[in-house]
Order: structure tokens, then sequence, then C-alpha cells
């Protein structure tokens, strides 16, 4: 079985879960290993106070979390950043101080405004919002790329009132291609999150092109998560992965452990 390497629990903002009933879903379901990557949303800005993580509380509570485990399955810590340019410095001070196994770059605000929420779209076409969206992911690995992978890598589409019934990843190869490049060239990856499923869009994210194109353009790092906030979503269309990745021209998926990568094959 995989490894569920993005999934949330009660130090994120937006779940409740407990992460000991996180740890006993993953248990049931035969994962191989799973890794935390509760929420840092700097400076959000429907709630500054709502994605800011307990991180000496976290670190401690994984830390026994992986002890309790230890004959059952690998329990690692990571996090996942809500990137956005002007927090480079203060992400790269975070990391100085805290050790991670795994950290996830993400996109969750785009120039003041969160793609959650309806406003983004408001007074602009599909292709607009994905558009800005896009540019934001380049403008934050320009700023800043001491992350190991690169989230859900179209996220902007989960939450478009029309879902991705209208959007068209070809109307954004030259961006995306851009990003892919940047990424392949720091020795970055990227993930293949299931929660699209979850989402009713049929699709992961980022969707099967954008996985295809990576994997076309020499990119080799894909971790595997369900961006779980609960113990039913752990593992989420999991059965759909191995499948889902040698379509897209991969023989091997990734896990980090102590910021490292490791190689393993399908």
């Amino acid at each position: 079985m995989y490894w569920d390497t993005h999934i949330h629990c009660s130090f994120s903002g937006d779940s409740d879960s407990p992460p000991e009933a996180m740890v006993m879903a993953a248990v049931s379901k035969g994962l191989s290993g799973i890794c935390f990557t509760d929420h840092l949303d700097y400076d959000y800005p429907e709630d500054p106070e709502l994605f800011l993580l307990d991180l000496p509380a976290y670190v401690r509570s994984m830390k026994q979390l992986a002890h309790q485990f230890a004959d059952q399955l690998p329990v690692c810590h990571g996090i996942e950043l809500g990137l956005q340019p002007h927090l480079a410095g203060k992400h790269r001070q975070l990391l100085q101080n805290y050790e991670f196994d795994f950290v996830i770059g993400s996109s969750h605000v785009v120039h003041g405004k969160d793609p959650y929420f309806r406003q983004y779209y408001d007074g602009r076409t599909c292709t607009q919002a994905w558009q800005e969206y896009f540019i934001s992911i380049l403008e934050n690995i320009q700023a800043f790329h001491d992350f190991d992978v690169y989230g859900h890598l179209d996220y902007v589409v989960r939450y478009h009132p029309e879902k991705n019934r209208y959007s068209d990843y070809r109307e954004h190869l030259e961006i995306i291609d851009e990003i892919l490049k940047l990424l392949i060239r720091l020795g970055k990856g990227i993930e293949l999150n299931t929660a699209g499923y979850k989402y009713g869009l049929g699709h992961p994210n980022p969707c099967e092109d954008i996985l295809k194109r990576y994997r076309a353009l020499g990119g080799k790092i894909i971790t595997t998560g369900s961006d779980a906030h609960k113990p039913e979503h752990m593992a989420y269309c999991f059965d759909r992965l191995g499948s889902l990745l040698k379509s897209c021209g991969f023989s091997h998926y990734t896990v980090f452990r102590n910021r490292k990568p490791e190689f393993i094959p399908l």
C-alpha cells in the first residue's frame, strides 16, 4: 500500500480531527506510512489567526505519535506552507528553527484573495481566474523555494463555481510549462493530490495533463497525498494511484524523510 503524505488534523485551523484518530485510520487502511502536513498560513486575509500553527505543540505531538505507533507504521511530520512572496524571509527563518520530514509549498492566497471563496471569481472568466492563480505560483517559487514539492498545483479549480467544467489546461500551457521547468531545475517535485476526486472534479490535483507534462519535461519527484482533514478521507481514492501514475509515465512515487527523497517502485 502507499504512503499518504498530505494529511491534516486538529493542529490545522480547518480540521477538528484528533491526530491519533488520523493515525488509526491509516493503520486500518493498511497504509505503508503517513506524513502529517498541517497548515501554516501567515497573513491569511480572511482570518489572520486561523492557520497559525502551534509549532512546539505540533512537533511534540507528532514525535509522541511516531513513538506510539512505531510498530505499526512510520508517522512522519511535515508542514504545508501557504506561500506568498512577501513571506519568503519568514519561511526561511522558520525552517532554520524547526526540522521537518517534508515541506509542501502551496498557493492558498492569490494577491490577497483565497480562491476558496467565490469573491475570487466574481467579475471575471474562468480563464482569467486560472491565469492569475498560475502567475502567483510562479511569483511564489521565484521568491522562495525551500520546499520539497508544490502542493495541489491547480487548487484553483476545486472551488470555481463551475468546478472544472469550463477549464482547459491548454489555455495556460505556457505559464504551466514555465512553472514545471523551474521546479525541475530547482530539484523540486509536485504532488498527486487525490482530493480532486472528493471535490467532484473527476481528476486529481493537478489534473492528469499537468502530471504527464511534468514527467515529459523530466520531472521525477511525485508524492501521493489525500489532503485528508478527517479520518474517513485518509487515502481517498488511493486504489487509483498505481494505474494513474503509470499512465502519466511514472515508475515510482516519492516519500520524504528528513527532507530526503526516497523513490518507491510502483
